[in-house]
């Protein structure tokens, strides 16, 4: 039997806070707390794997820009999982908290990365006036493909969504600058689907389906971090999967409110 792929709950409903709500609704998190493990771990790595292993080239990208990012990022993460609990970090390998082994092979820094993390990680170097888009791991993409995303700066990125407008693009970008080392950022976005599958690439031209019955509640944990060395920001990505029937009235109601 699979592990599930769904959390529990969300450990924040951002429609409910005054400050999450509104965009970018960014707030201070803990230095340390750019990776986290919850209940839907061993199901998510199980999907990671899958992904990984089969459809890599959908899942990964790394310009030869990032790569110094890249490396310095692996470094960064094999520190602080040697320092948390489940996890077992060698030299040559680590083993997860769900008992799988996973070879470190700093090469390929953010495959590496990507078996052993629930987040997908994606980096940006500055280029000019704006963050550019140089590697990522993504797994998980909610309605959105790598393919058409790398190498792309944030107002490239973010062409299809309509609330990116002009304004908004320059408070992200001047977020991204200010971002200091050890001061990592985080906010949560809330989207409704009627399809719990959590590789959901699309491409600009497709639109994602209407839904219709409202099963699925879809939140990411977005983190910014500034790696230290290369000056690269992180903007990792933790995807919590709730069926809507678990969230609590007040926020089913509010939800409604919200117009999600």
């Amino acid at each position: 039997m699979r592990a599930p792929v769904f959390q529990d709950r969300l450990p924040h409903v951002p429609w409910m806070g005054p400050a999450t709500a509104r965009l970018p609704g960014m707030r201070p998190c803990g230095a340390e707390d750019w990776l986290r493990v919850d209940e839907a771990y061993a199901g998510q790595m199980a999907e990671r794997d899958w992904l990984i292993a089969t459809r890599q080239p959908l899942v990964h990208a790394l310009l030869p820009e990032g790569r110094a990012a890249a490396a310095e990022l692996l470094a960064a993460a094999l520190d602080l999982l040697a320092r948390r609990e489940g996890y077992a970090v060698g030299a040559a390998a680590v083993t997860r908290p769900d008992g799988v082994v996973v070879p470190v092979d700093r090469s390929f820094p953010l495959i590496t990365l990507g078996r052993l993390v629930q987040e997908d990680l994606c980096l940006m170097v500055k280029q000019g006036d704006e963050s550019v888009l140089v590697g990522a791991i993504l797994c998980f993409p909610a309605s959105w493909t790598l393919a058409q995303k790398i190498g792309r700066p944030m107002t490239g990125i973010h062409a299809p969504v309509a609330h990116y407008d002009a304004e908004l693009a320059r408070r992200v970008q001047r977020l991204f600058d200010m971002v200091r080392v050890g001061q990592p950022m985080e906010r949560f976005n809330a989207l409704i689907y009627d399809d719990p599958t959590l590789h959901q690439p699309r491409l600009e031209t497709e639109r994602r389906p209407r839904p219709v019955e409202r099963r699925y509640l879809r939140s990411e944990r977005q983190v910014v971090l500034r790696l230290p060395q290369t000056e690269a920001v992180l903007f990792s990505i933790h995807t919590y999967l709730v069926p809507v029937e678990r969230l609590d009235p007040a926020a089913r109601e509010a939800m409604v409110a919200a117009g999600l």
